[in-house]
């Protein structure tokens, strides 16, 4: 995968769209984890306490769209520079 990577960096000439490439792989990466651990947090509070369910996945909501704005922020400076 390195070595793909490397020749369409060599073909572009340039090694900044590697590094491009390889910031946008870890800030999705990154998301996508952190997404999936809040959710996975979230269903096992709900399952421990039911009646709280609401405020739970309320919470859930609010920091997942708070890791998205994040993401959304780092993909454009990334796009852009």
């Amino acid at each position: 995968m390195f070595e793909m990577a490397m020749l369409l960096a060599q073909e572009d000439g340039t090694v900044r769209s590697l590094g491009i490439g390889i910031g946008i792989g870890l800030a999705i990466l990154g998301a996508g984890l952190g997404i999936g651990r809040i959710g996975s947090a979230a269903v096992e509070s709900i399952a421990r306490q039911p009646e709280a369910g609401g405020t739970i996945s309320t919470q859930m909501l609010i920091s997942a769209a708070l890791i998205e704005g994040a993401t959304v922020i780092a993909l454009i400076l990334l796009y852009i520079s």
